[in-house]
């Protein structure tokens, strides 16, 4: 397997971004080693929240939530995928698998070894976050889902069937462009540039592409029989559960229901709309952190 790395002047300088960037290194099962990024930021006995972004974003997204969860006194730890913002970039597609990014974040996890933690999940970072959930479920002490879910081929929404399309014809893949274009706020030049920081040419964006068609939204897709496992063990967690997704994403929208029906720690939690288009971390930033810091603090 051949890996690209992203030189680190590409991230010098990116606006509302001070953290240091913390590595550690996950083997591929063919032997390959990598390195993988995350901000580890506030107080290191504070309880640690888990914030996982998805397609096409990177930790970049979550740079206000860090800031007001360590502020709280609590531990924000914001890694990236493998293919995203400062980790390693696999060079072909098909090195690109639902069930390899869920080995590789279950590998660093591992190594992390955190406990009791609260998960933060939008989009990929949902699908495969979820996973984590599922693999290691006395690990989590909470969870708020957002704009996201764990299909097993049973469809998707027209929202999502015009985004597989986009993502599949476009001639270059502009990222920023692709975040300020699902957000409901305008970003700015600067933010867009950082979306853009980790992919210095489309060599580096073969994870980008490939995310959109690993989706397991038809019975024929691969990781449909995994992601039912996961659901089992899902429909058995008691621990609280909260759906917190945006009022303005045609992507996942009605996503929330079948969480609240299926998981037993969603009942009777206080379950939000948040304000916002799919990358509802640019919109809604400060609600985040308070529907994360009130549900720790529920369970002191």
């Amino acid at each position: 397997m051949e890996v690209l790395r992203t030189p680190d002047a590409r991230f010098e300088g990116l606006p509302d971004w001070p953290y240091e960037p913390r590595y550690g290194d996950v083997t591929d099962a063919g032997g390959t080693r990598m390195r993988l990024h995350y901000v580890d930021e506030g107080p290191r006995d504070g309880a640690p929240v888990l914030l996982m972004h998805g397609e096409p974003s990177w930790a970049y997204l979550y740079r206000h939530i860090i800031r007001g969860l360590a502020e709280k006194g609590h531990r924000a730890i914001a890694p990236d995928l493998i293919g995203f913002g400062r980790s390693d970039k696999p060079s072909l597609r098909t090195d690109y698998t639902y069930e390899r990014h869920v080995a590789w974040m279950s590998d660093w996890f591992r190594a992390m070894d955190l406990k009791d933690v609260t998960l933060f999940c939008q989009d990929w970072g949902g699908l495969i976050g979820l996973r984590l959930v599922a693999a290691f479920p006395e690990r989590f002490a909470g969870v708020v889902v957002a704009n996201t879910g764990l299909p097993v081929g049973s469809g998707m929404t027209e929202g999502f069937k015009s985004w597989l399309e986009l993502s599949q014809t476009i001639p270059v893949m502009p990222i920023g462009g692709l975040i300020n274009m699902g957000s409901a706020r305008a970003l700015t030049d600067a933010e867009v540039a950082a979306y853009d920081a980790p992919f210095p040419d489309d060599t580096y964006k073969e994870g980008a592409r490939q995310f959109p068609t690993l989706v397991p939204v038809t019975p024929e897709h691969a990781s449909v029989e995994e992601n039912r496992a996961a659901w089992k063990v899902l429909e058995t967690f008691r621990k609280p559960f909260l759906t917190a997704f945006s009022d303005g994403d045609p992507i996942t929208q009605g996503g929330e229901a079948l969480f609240q029906a299926r998981v037993p720690g969603a009942k009777d939690q206080p379950h939000t709309m948040l304000h916002g288009g799919h990358f509802l971390q640019e919109d809604s930033p400060g609600p985040i952190v308070d529907i994360l810091d009130a549900m720790i603090r529920r369970r002191d």
